[in-house]
């Protein structure tokens, strides 16, 4: 794993969202399953058990895939920072009315950033990280 800065951060980001997805079910008593409202982490990061579902589903493929081997640690870093991307993006559109019922995921606007920059972590190592590197033929001096 020292030798993958992919298998590195997916199992620590893998490991950091499981353990955000089972810490968040403390701060959603009484929170219905896709309410736009939800308990705040931290008192910053809101989140409903729909949100903590998808922490707990996202966590577990990270760590698997990070403790597998780096081709699936690399290509589920890359989807996972794909779809944090776009959720980071659509994010911004759902903050004009963040208790629309289009919220399911009980959004607010530091979720968004926090998004984004795990897609730029995750999406950064699936890019640049762990590409096979080809030797330049020696050339006769």
């Amino acid at each position: 794993m020292r030798q993958s800065p992919n298998r590195l951060i997916g199992t620590v980001f893998g490991a950091v969202y499981l353990l955000v997805g089972f810490l968040g079910f403390a701060y959603t008593s009484g929170v219905s399953f896709i309410s736009p409202n939800g308990g705040l982490i931290l008192g910053i990061f809101e989140v409903n058990p729909l949100h903590n579902a998808a922490h707990l589903l996202i966590g577990a493929a990270l760590l698997i895939a990070g403790i597998s081997d780096v081709r699936a640690a690399r290509a589920t870093n890359g989807i996972v920072g794909v779809a944090y991307l776009a959720l980071g993006i659509v994010g911004f559109f759902l903050a004009a009315d963040p208790n629309s019922s289009l919220n399911f995921l009980a959004l607010n606007m530091p979720d968004h950033f926090l998004h984004l920059g795990s897609a730029v972590i995750l999406g950064g190592a699936a890019l640049g990280a762990d590409k096979a590197t080809r030797s330049l033929p020696a050339t006769a001096a």
